[in-house]
């Protein structure tokens, strides 16, 4: 019998963080030899914003590179694992509510081999990319709620030994972080925004987390745009009644990027 696999959310941060040994990186190594083998990732990542969702469906996904100015050795590295076009198949007719698209010319960003390098280093795991539907019409969000139903459908995924990660960040303001300390204080906002969501995924809040926007002057500083909040939106979509929610990493980096994680299941 297959393994119900947990869902995961990881916070992914700078790309510095693929060659870092830190407490964070530590942690996803940590988290990789505790989970029960996948048969398949499925990764939703917050750098590939589409109109309409699509998936990677190709044999061999290219490794992205998509972060510039950071030293050579980050371009150099390549995350080899393959695809699965039979995942992509299973995720599209899965989902009923929208079209699901095979994606052709895409392949892993660092949303996902950023992480999974440190998870999975052999990359022996077939991986594919899911997108993130970002418009109605040219790059104006959709809201919450439509990506909170999308994901609901990808449970069954869980059954046939599919893992499931979001990756982006809770709190993701670029504009304000402190560049060169990448343990700077934490923004006051910041952290206030964090504990809020902290105390709404402890308590299956959901609805809280969908609507955000009612926390005050902290969210639109925490969450400038969508792209990195939504992954996580994606994660606790997948969570079941009373299905257990361990963090597996809490903390900042930069003053102004929770690198916070979580495990359901």
């Amino acid at each position: 019998m297959t393994t119900k696999m947990p869902v995961l959310f990881i916070g992914h941060g700078s790309p510095m963080n693929i060659i870092q040994d830190n407490s964070y990186t530590r942690s996803l190594v940590a988290l990789g030899r505790s989970l029960p083998k996948p048969r398949a990732i499925l990764v939703i990542s917050a750098h590939w914003l589409t109109k309409g969702t699509f998936v990677t469906c190709m044999e061999r996904p290219k490794t992205i590179h998509d972060f510039y100015g950071f030293p050579d050795e980050l371009y150099a590295l390549r995350y080899p694992s393959p695809g699965s076009p039979e995942t992509a198949r299973l995720v599209m007719d899965t989902v009923k509510k929208v079209k699901v698209t095979c994606g052709k010319d895409w392949g892993l960003d660092h949303a996902s081999w950023a992480v999974l390098k440190h998870m999975y280093p052999e990359a022996d795991f077939p991986v594919i990319e899911m997108s993130l539907a970002y418009s109605f019409n040219e790059w104006i969000p959709k809201p919450l709620q439509y990506h909170y139903d999308l994901a609901a459908e990808l449970s069954e995924l869980r059954k046939s030994g599919v893992l499931i990660i979001g990756s982006g960040n809770i709190v993701h303001n670029l504009g304000l972080l402190d560049f060169e300390n990448v343990d700077a204080p934490i923004f006051d906002w910041a952290g206030e925004f964090d504990d809020k969501v902290k105390a709404s995924l402890l308590s299956e809040d959901h609805h809280a987390l969908i609507h955000y926007q009612d926390w005050g002057k902290s969210a639109p500083l925490a969450v400038p745009t969508l792209d990195h909040y939504l992954p996580m939106i994606y994660a606790v979509a997948l969570q079941e009644k009373n299905e257990p929610l361990v963090f597996t990493h809490e903390g900042f980096q930069h003053g102004s990027i929770s690198m916070r994680c979580f495990k359901i299941g």
